[in-house]
């Protein structure tokens, strides 16, 4: 499902506090105060709507019933030996011809958002489906044609044909949204169409694990399985979330339902309505969480930002002049928070554009210009080459960091699988109880960087953990290559 933003009701001001302007060229402060106090002690409560009656009115006729239908392959033709003839000849043939029909589900729900019959809904509401139906209240049934999904933010757009205009809803700003403000879900949970619920937003920037882009809303407002695709209005009858997900152990409500927010929802609809498939900027990078140690170990006065872990040859980062180790602050003029809001502005950034990018830098704020790309796939993840083990003999001992080193020769390229292009110095040895240990390091893993300056060799190392150390530094980064993964790691020393 998803849910959109609702905009808040502005309370009304009490007629007591212009009796007060009026009189403040003759009262006291003390007075003055005091009046002011009762006026807004006095004042009605304004959040709370009178009734939810007259919007649900005007707001159903454009949420609709998404049913679809998936063919399934022919029974064989016949019946088992021994049916014909027989007393179960009717009953093998009912069965028979009900297995040759399409399977019919009613799944979800959806909006109309056009005249014309653009129509909203889930991903997963109409994945895999051969025909898809979209169910009106007044008892009306259209076919309706998929233009486009994206299964990232699990989002559809359909389109229907109609010989008249169609009632529609619009999308509100779910920027505006605030945690409190009431909101109205209405869809068609267990295949009981019409149904109108409402609640309040719990909270905002959820991130459930759903997808790379997971900025959800969350409601108390009852949703169910079938709200799936649903709208979810702002008290104004705007749409500001689409209801994907539930937390549910009964798969009941629980007062834990989640929405897709409508300004992430609405990029994605207009990417299909123009394109029919998303058309996302790509950075050409791989990012890792600043927390409190990366930011002490860079320098940074506060964990904030995105860290630059690695970038892509060739890619529109390094173009640009960003290197491992740089910390994105901000992106085409937005601060980056934390590492989670970085993917959501390169994604929603428009392909080809030139951005201004302005990372943290060795002590010192750096802006580059990136001219964005198109994300055509992921990264994926790479497990380590080699297994934690002990130090072995002429390897050189780092008590304070827990691990042992060697120089990265060609022998030792082959015995840990090392490519060719991997330089840095090779861990050999993992104390089990050591800081190394504690952050996943293993034997096999490579420093390419210490301190964020390039190491070759033992005492490259050596010295940069020396040079932190006299610094009165807690830790120091390194930047690690675990078989063709790198990422950056913060090891503390060892008291």
């Amino acid at each position: 499902m998803q849910i959109l933003a609702v905009s808040r009701p502005k309370p009304p001001v009490a007629t007591s506090t212009f009796a007060v302007v009026r009189l403040a060229g003759t009262l006291s402060l003390a007075l003055l105060s005091a009046l002011a106090a009762l006026a807004l002690a006095t004042a009605p409560a304004a959040a709370r709507p009178d009734g939810f009656a007259d919007l649900a009115e005007r707001l159903s006729p454009a949420v609709v019933n998404i049913s679809t239908s998936q063919k399934v392959a022919a029974p064989p033709q016949g019946l088992p030996p021994g049916a014909e003839g027989g007393p179960f000849e009717d009953l093998f043939r009912d069965f028979f011809n009900r297995r040759g029909r399409p399977r019919v589900q009613s799944l979800g729900s959806g909006f109309v958002i056009s005249a014309d019959g653009f129509v909203v809904t889930n991903n997963h509401v109409i994945a895999e489906a051969d025909e898809i139906q979209v169910n009106f209240s007044d008892g009306r049934s259209l076919e309706a044609e998929l233009i486009g999904a994206d299964p990232k933010t699990d989002i559809a757009l359909l389109k229907v044909e109609s010989d008249e205009p169609l009632p529609f809803v619009e999308f509100g700003d779910s920027s505006t949204a605030r945690v409190g403000d009431w909101v109205l879900a209405i869809g068609n949970p267990f295949g009981l169409g019409g149904s109108v619920s409402a609640g309040i937003i719990s909270a905002r920037n959820r991130n459930i694990q759903a997808g790379p882009y997971d900025d959800f809303i969350q409601t108390d407002a009852a949703i169910n399985r079938g709200n799936s695709g649903g709208p979810l209005f702002s008290v104004d009858g705007d749409v500001i979330g689409v209801n994907t997900a539930i937390i549910s152990p009964s798969g009941g409500s629980i007062g834990i339902g989640f929405a897709v927010p409508s300004n992430l929802a609405g990029s994605v609809i207009d990417q299909l309505r123009e394109h029919g498939e998303t058309r996302r900027g790509w950075l050409g990078v791989r990012i890792q969480i600043v927390d409190d140690e990366i930011a002490e170990a860079v320098g940074l006065d506060e964990a904030r930002g995105a860290l630059v872990a690695d970038v892509t040859p060739g890619g529109p980062a390094e173009t640009g002049g960003l290197e491992a180790g740089d910390v994105i602050l901000e992106f085409d003029g937005r601060a980056v928070g934390e590492m989670r809001d970085l993917p959501r502005m390169v994604a929603g950034t428009p392909v080809g554009k030139t951005v201004e990018v302005s990372v943290f830098r060795k002590g010192e704020t750096v802006t580059a210009r990136v001219e964005l790309g198109r994300l055509e796939g992921s990264v994926a993840d790479s497990d380590a080459a080699a297994q934690r083990g002990d130090s072995p003999s002429g390897a050189t001992e780092v008590p304070k960091m827990g691990f042992s080193l060697r120089e990265l020769t060609d022998s030792a390229r082959e015995e840990f699988d090392l490519a060719e292009d991997v330089v840095g110095v090779l861990i050999v040895g993992v104390s089990d109880d050591g800081p190394a240990a504690e952050k996943g390091i293993r034997s096999g893993d490579v420093i390419v960087e210490a301190g964020q300056e390039p190491v070759t060799d033992v005492a490259g190392v050596l010295a940069a953990v020396d040079a932190a150390e006299k610094a009165n530094r807690r830790s120091i980064l390194f930047l690690i290559q675990s078989g063709s993964d790198q990422r950056f790691v913060p090891i503390s020393f060892e008291d």
